[in-house]
């Protein structure tokens, strides 16, 4: 593991017990699950990904727009989920007929995976990455070595 990647799973894991809050990035605070993602790169980084506009919890789900996946590649390196590990972004399809709207950060390989993420309803958390959340991911993504 890299040092970039370290940094972000030590950051993710600081953020464990924050409350959920729609729209939310302050740890401690509150934080939904891309606002979770966006403490840790300004964690990592000092400056924030880029400015986010107003979003809805169902991230434009009636127009079929990937916001969230088009935002991640602007900023993260894909690679194969076959190739996930600690401290790789994980996106997620909640439904297999919906647009990707859940992010969590990997903490965990092999033969006990797990992630850390905001979900609605709960606190920030680490939980097992099981059949039924693998089957959900559908892009991982690599936080990279340096941002311009």
């Amino acid at each position: 593991m890299n040092n970039v990647t370290q940094a972000a799973l030590e950051e993710a894991r600081a953020w464990i017990g924050t409350p959920y809050h729609h729209q939310a990035s302050l740890r401690g605070v509150g934080t939904d699950c891309l606002g979770l993602l966006r403490g840790v790169w300004r964690s990592v980084y000092g400056i924030e990904p880029e400015a986010v506009p107003a979003y809805t919890p169902d991230w434009c789900e009636p127009q079929r727009d990937e916001r969230l996946w088009q935002a991640a590649e602007r900023h993260l390196t894909p690679v194969p989920v076959s190739q996930a590990q600690a401290g790789d972004v994980l996106l997620f399809r909640m439904r297999s007929s919906a647009v990707a709207k859940h992010l969590g950060i990997m903490s965990a390989s092999g033969a006990l995976p797990a992630f850390i993420h905001a979900y609605s309803g709960h606190a920030v958390l680490e939980s097992p990455l099981t059949a039924a959340w693998q089957r959900r991911v559908v892009a991982v993504f690599r936080f990279p070595e340096e941002v311009s």
